[in-house]
């Protein structure tokens, strides 16, 4: 006998006016879309990459993506992740921020997102420790939040652009010209360089070497990084040249901030021993997580 499907949330049909929400999801992408209610989006394992209209991010497990309610985003991920959202009624505990706020995770925020989950969208809304929990989980939200980093990527306005721009993305490690992205583009390098500098006010080298950047901030934190090796998986050729654009970029040298941000040996960001999905309390023994409704892609 096949095991049951698990059932599908929409989470503006959910009448708590806080929940938590995890899922184990293959790679996947989803439409443009906004929710009623503030997200708190997080992955336990595995990098999401998220982006609202302007800007985009990754989001690897050292970090997580507040997004306002009603803000229009869209999600993918290219590999495996476990997702752990939280979503908080406007007008709550929630702090009010029409923008949105992407912050380092800490051992304290890790363990509220996770613990979150144990009051699913069928919660009890009057449940007075889930009330007292969000509560608090909404207060620390603005402590976190003076932890916010600039560190994002300009976002496409158009197809073309935005093809050039997950080429560069997927093939971070390898050597690309201003050719080879232009005609995955379909357009011509003089054209490719017009669009960057209207749509996203930059040059395509000045974000290749962001997004490069950005991604070894990514491989650095996670356990046993490496920084040579580091180097070679984000296109750099010399551990030298590596080292001076990190710096330049993030203000430390790589080892530096290795050691500032790397996660403890023994636990990896994966955390796959504290990152179980919880069932709501007195949910009959066997019973079967709730899924995110992801809306599909749009052709």
């Amino acid at each position: 006998m096949g095991r049951p499907a698990t059932p599908v949330v929409d989470v503006d049909a959910v009448d708590a006016p806080a929940f938590g929400l995890a899922d184990e999801l293959e790679p996947f992408a989803s439409r443009w879309h906004a929710h009623r209610k503030h997200q708190l989006l997080y992955s336990a394992s595995g990098a999401l990459h998220l982006e609202v209209e302007g800007a985009q991010w990754l989001l690897p497990p050292q970090r997580a993506a507040w997004i306002p309610a009603a803000m229009r985003h869209r999600v993918r991920a290219t590999a495996p992740v476990a997702l752990r959202t939280v979503y908080l009624d406007p007008g709550g505990a929630a702090p009010e921020a029409e923008a949105p706020r992407v912050f380092s995770v800490s051992p304290l925020a890790r363990e509220m997102i996770l613990y979150a989950m144990r009051w699913g969208p069928s919660h009890r809304a009057a449940d007075p420790l889930a009330r007292a929990f969000f509560g608090a989980l909404g207060a620390l939200l603005g402590e976190w939040f003076g932890d916010a980093r600039p560190y994002y990527l300009p976002s496409a306005r158009s197809p073309e652009l935005g093809r050039a721009m997950r080429l560069m993305l997927d093939r971070i490690d390898e050597p690309l010209a201003a050719g080879e992205v232009a005609r995955a583009a379909g357009l011509s390098t003089r054209t490719l360089a017009r669009r960057f500098a209207a749509e996203a006010q930059t040059t395509w080298r000045r974000f290749l070497h962001d997004a490069r950047m950005l991604k070894a901030m990514d491989l650095l934190a996670r356990p046993g990084a490496r920084v040579t090796e580091t180097a070679f998986a984000v296109g750099f050729e010399s551990l030298g040249a590596f080292s001076r654009a990190f710096e330049r970029f993030a203000g430390e040298s790589p080892r530096d901030y290795r050691r500032r941000v790397g996660a403890p040996e023994g636990r990896g960001p994966a955390g796959r021993g504290r990152t179980e999905t919880h069932t709501r309390p007195g949910a009959p023994a066997g019973a079967g997580s709730l899924r995110l409704y992801i809306p599909p892609v749009e052709n």
